[in-house]
């Protein structure tokens, strides 16, 4: 490669990993906004729970406006947005407007994440030198999550506010490399210039309602009008968006992609992933901070083990799912997280070192475990056996599968630890039950992706789709 062709991979790829450290830096830092801001943790957990539903809601959405619009202009636009929502979300006391900034970077992580695969794809030569870089993209994305945790560990004892300002700087100065280094589009063909703005404003708003009508269920109650109100209007509006999606000439999601049965699986698989971790991580950053007194840093470093081995074994995750099949990695893959939020059920009383070593270390390593086994399998079944002109489409689907699993996972758990929170003055052994209908629902997801997985064994192995390098943004995009 050119040195111009390294400094764009160098670009991208670093843009890349602080789209995916943007999902973990507000793991740990979570219970400080709660504190400081006065939100109960149904309302904290919309820190996350933003990023998730601007990325998942309006991926599909995005992916159709860069194909309009232009790789390069849409991607210098987003990075801009990013630098903008990281600003203001740093120095605001609204709540309501941070959750927006986390919206609205959401938002711009959909745009940049599988653009700046595509300016590479097109940008390298096929062969040896596109496959050096999208190995190089690739490790960028799965480090991300594990540079987040870390970076939030460190900053949030400061300020947790740091934790949001600190991508900002790091971001212009990659819009003014970009400036130079990212190729003018093409000359768009003319024809059908058709966004379906009405089906992406349909869609962000029913699973903006739903989340809301899940964290309002403890504060207000199941028949209260705004529980009911906000459910109901979810229900209006993702109906609306499925039969609008039908009729138009050119939706953002054709529900063909969704009959496939290894997109389907693969779309449930991942989702129950990647939102029982979230869920778990949410509920672990409150549990060690409030109840045992740990530092933001001591819990980045307990959520470490669940990970860092993806960063470590992202570039072999290829060659493994070629050797035992995606549906054998699926299956094994979805096991040992399980084994570890069961595992998690059965916490001690207690939170020295002892129940970081029997407890805390063996979940993460199971988890952990999980993903090096199962995240590229995840990613390369939902597009197997799919024609190459559908296979990007399909990734998007798949992708906001993950994406909104996570964003509805975060919701039931923030909403069952309000619910069960005990009484000021409860013992530690009374908080711990206070906990247990989150860990409860997290374990019933795992699960759930276990089945998922095991529907796919002893089906005829479908055709391999070629070499997909994952979209690695929400590991947890890190994740799948």
């Amino acid at each position: 490669m050119s040195r111009r062709q390294w400094g764009l991979l160098l670009v991208l790829a670093g843009n890349m990993l602080i789209d995916a450290l943007e999902v973990s830096v507000a793991v740990v830092a979570v219970p400080s906004i709660g504190d400081d801001l006065g939100l109960a943790r149904s309302s904290a957990q919309w820190v996350m729970t933003g990023f998730a539903l601007g990325f998942g809601a309006l991926m599909l959405f995005g992916t159709r406006a860069v194909a309009l619009a232009g790789r390069r202009r849409m991607y210098l636009l987003a990075l801009l947005g990013f630098a903008a929502a990281s600003l203001l979300g740093a120095v605001t006391g609204e709540p309501a407007v941070l959750i927006a900034t986390r919206f609205v970077k959401g938002f711009c992580a959909a745009l940049t994440a599988p653009t700046g695969l595509a300016i590479l794809s097109t940008a390298m030569r096929a062969g040896p030198e596109r496959d050096r870089a999208i190995s190089v993209y690739t490790l960028f994305g799965a480090g991300g999550f594990t540079a987040g945790l870390l970076l939030s560990g460190a900053l949030t004892p400061l300020s947790w506010r740091w934790t949001f300002a600190f991508p900002a700087p790091a971001v212009l100065l990659l819009f003014a490399l970009c400036l130079k280094l990212i190729p003018a589009d093409e000359t768009p063909a003319d024809g059908d210039r058709h966004y379906d703005t009405a089906g992406a404003v349909t869609l962000a708003g029913g699973l903006l309602a739903l989340v809301y009508g899940i964290t309002a269920l403890p504060g207000h109650g199941a028949g209260d009008p705004r529980t009911l109100g906000a459910l109901a209007l979810a229900a209006a509006l993702l109906a609306w968006f499925a039969r609008h999606e039908r009729r138009t000439p050119r939706p953002l999601l054709r529900t063909e992609l969704l009959a496939h049965p290894a997109m389907l699986r693969s779309a449930v698989g991942a989702a129950t992933l990647n939102g029982s971790y979230l869920g778990l991580l949410f509920l672990v950053s409150y549990q060690t901070q409030t109840l045992w007194g740990w530092s933001p840093w001591q819990t980045a470093l307990a959520i470490l083990p669940a990970s860092a081995p993806l960063a470590v074994t992202a570039l072999l995750s290829g060659r493994m799912v070629a050797r035992c099949g995606a549906p054998r990695l699926i299956a094994f893959g979805a096991l040992p997280p399980l084994l570890g939020y069961v595992l998690y059920l059965r916490l001690p009383a207690g939170g020295g070192s002892l129940v970081h070593v029997t407890a805390v270390l063996p979940t993460m390593l199971l988890v952990g475990a999980g993903f090096v086994l199962s995240f590229a399998a995840l990613n390369m079944q939902a597009v197997s056996g799919l024609p190459a002109a559908e296979r990007g489409e399909a990734s998007g689907v798949y992708q906001t599968a993950v994406q909104l699993g996570a964003a509805v996972m975060l919701a039931g758990v923030a909403a069952l630890l309000t619910a069960y929170q005990p009484e000021p003055g409860a013992t530690e052994e009374q908080v711990l039950a206070g906990y247990r209908p989150a860990l409860e629902l997290i374990t019933a997801a795992g699960a759930l992706g276990l089945l998922t997985a095991l529907t796919g064994l002893g089906r005829p192995r479908p055709r391999t789709a070629g070499p997909a390098a994952p979209h690695l943004t929400t590991v947890p995009k890190g994740k799948p």
